[in-house]
């Protein structure tokens, strides 16, 4: 069965020891131990379009394909994150808050951390000139399933067409902030145009998984190189 490890990063950068909500960070020594052991082992990392046509039997998926995402578009991928991705040629995609780059991730302060900076446009274009593909992470990094419909509407297409025009390729991606859907959503999302969504859902994503609806393995600040060889074998899917 054709199988991806997506694996789900957020920051990547210099922090101070942290004993609450570690989950959307990771050093960047243990990124750049991690990166370093996909390479040694031989895993064959891939670009998500690539592994989407996989998983869609459109084409064939090499053993031990691995997919690198980041969520949100902070700065700290730009300095931290990405060198790293060039010296390994890994190509990812970064989800990007279309109405938001620029500022500041201010979700962050709620749980007591200091809210970080985004990418700028500059940023975003330069990376765009290398291994680096872009898509939506709505437009405001909010809950979908707890506003109006009509809003979360908005967010799912809105985000889609700003993201279009600045980046000049048709986008087709959606990741879904705090991994929140339902039905409702998954089916908005694929009337705005998007062929695949990126979930919180902890596993593999294989064939038999809908396409709108792929798990992936977040990796967090706690999650030494033994943690990281284990989440990438671990194949049960549940919440995170």
């Amino acid at each position: 069965m054709n199988k991806v490890q997506i694996l789900m990063y957020h920051q990547v950068g210099d922090f101070p020891s942290m004993k609450t909500h570690r989950a959307t960070y990771c050093h960047y020594k243990r990124f750049a131990v991690q990166m370093a052991y996909l390479s040694r082992m031989g895993y064959n990392v891939i670009p998500l379009k690539l592994a989407l046509d996989g998983l869609g039997g459109r084409s064939s998926l090499p053993d031990r394909t691995v997919v690198l995402t980041f969520d949100d578009g902070y700065e700290n991928f730009y300095h931290y994150a990405a060198p790293v991705l060039r010296k390994y040629n890994f190509p990812a995609t970064v989800f990007l808050i279309s109405g938001m780059i620029g500022g500041k991730a201010t979700w962050l302060a709620a749980d007591g951390h200091e809210p970080a900076a985004l990418m700028d446009i500059g940023m975003i274009k330069e990376l765009q000139e290398t291994n680096i593909d872009f898509s939506s992470h709505g437009n405001s990094h909010v809950r979908l399933t707890q506003i109006e419909r009509s809003q979360a509407r908005n967010e799912i297409v809105e985000s889609r067409h700003t993201l279009e025009d600045l980046l000049g390729h048709e986008v087709t991606s959606f990741c879904y902030p705090y991994g929140d859907f339902d039905q409702a959503i998954v089916d908005m999302t694929a009337e705005a145009g998007y062929t695949a969504g990126l979930t919180c859902i902890r596993g593999a994503a294989t064939a038999e998984d809908n396409p709108l609806v792929l798990p992936r393995k977040a990796i967090s600040y706690g999650d030494s190189l033994i943690g990281f060889m284990w989440k990438l074998k671990f194949k049960d899917k549940k919440k995170i």
